[in-house]
């Protein structure tokens, strides 16, 4: 439930609705000398709980990014159902779409192409609050400058002006993510969302999405190919591998002992090895 100045009211946690992703798959046509079929998702099916967030690991074309983008609705699954509440994403309208982005927004992974370079912060942030909950030019201004305090641009003053080339790459991916949170929305998906950033800059991020989803109740989808950032920001992950979910359960437990073989090598990959009690975990 919202407030009229677009803030979280309390207890939005509980009002959240889960979204369930039932059986889906993604199948593209390939064009050219090698027509055929290419599978992006095979029978994928998870739910995330209210209020939770969960992780989508693999490796590049494992099929993360269909999965984001057919839960985001800008694709239709092949068969299946994705279901957000009694909200059926793959049947929506164009106009139902549009009522849909209010409540699910997506972080994307490039903040240099997200954010249009002609078009200052106050901008990019004040489009959502007027399209979406309709706010007035005087009041979208002052949430503007509280959405960069929130996301830790401050003071607000100093970024709402600047182009998106005057901010480093972790500035442009917090006003990215001020915009995605602009309508009040109740689940976020982000796919690969520090993937482009200078290490140094990939903690403050993930802290910043762990913070912003303990303190809203939002719901998150948290889309990568590295375990470290998971094992950070989620509480269940699941391992896809050619489209299909291969491994899930709670984080700690599927990172610390890993069952499939897939799992084992996106481990054997990282420098840093996980450690349970103080101990190294083999796999």
């Amino acid at each position: 439930m919202r407030q009229p100045n677009g803030q979280s009211a309390p207890g939005k946690a509980a009002s959240v609705p889960p979204l369930v992703v039932t059986d889906v798959s993604k199948i593209y046509t390939v064009r050219g000398r090698g027509r055929g079929k290419f599978i992006a998702a095979d029978h994928v099916s998870f739910t995330i709980p209210p209020a939770s967030a969960i992780g989508l690991v693999g490796a590049s074309g494992s099929g993360k990014s269909t999965l984001a983008k057919m839960i985001t609705g800008s694709e239709r699954p092949t068969s299946g159902s994705i279901k957000f509440g009694d909200v059926a994403v793959e049947r929506l309208s164009a106009g139902g779409l549009r009522r849909y982005h209010s409540r699910v927004q997506m972080v994307f992974q490039d903040p240099y192409a997200a954010l249009n370079p002609l078009h200052t912060v106050a901008y990019h942030i004040t489009r959502p609050l007027q399209n979406f909950l309709g706010m007035s030019a005087s009041r979208a201004s002052e949430r503007v400058h509280e959405l960069l305090e929130t996301v830790g641009l401050t003071p607000a003053a100093q970024y709402a002006g600047k182009l998106p080339h005057q901010l480093s790459g972790g500035q442009r991916q917090r006003v990215v993510i001020a915009r995605a949170l602009a309508c009040d929305p109740e689940l976020m998906v982000a796919d690969e969302p520090v993937s482009m950033l200078d290490v140094s800059l990939r903690a403050g991020v993930l802290r910043l999405l762990a913070d912003l989803r303990a303190k809203r109740g939002l719901s998150l989808l948290y889309i990568t190919h590295d375990l470290l950032g998971a094992r950070v920001i989620t509480d269940e992950i699941l391992v896809l591998h050619k489209g299909r979910v291969v491994e899930k359960g709670p984080t700690k437990h599927v990172l610390q002992h890993p069952k499939h073989e897939y799992t084992t090598q996106l481990l054997d990959a990282i420098a840093t090895p996980f450690a349970t009690d103080g101990a190294a975990t083999t796999h």
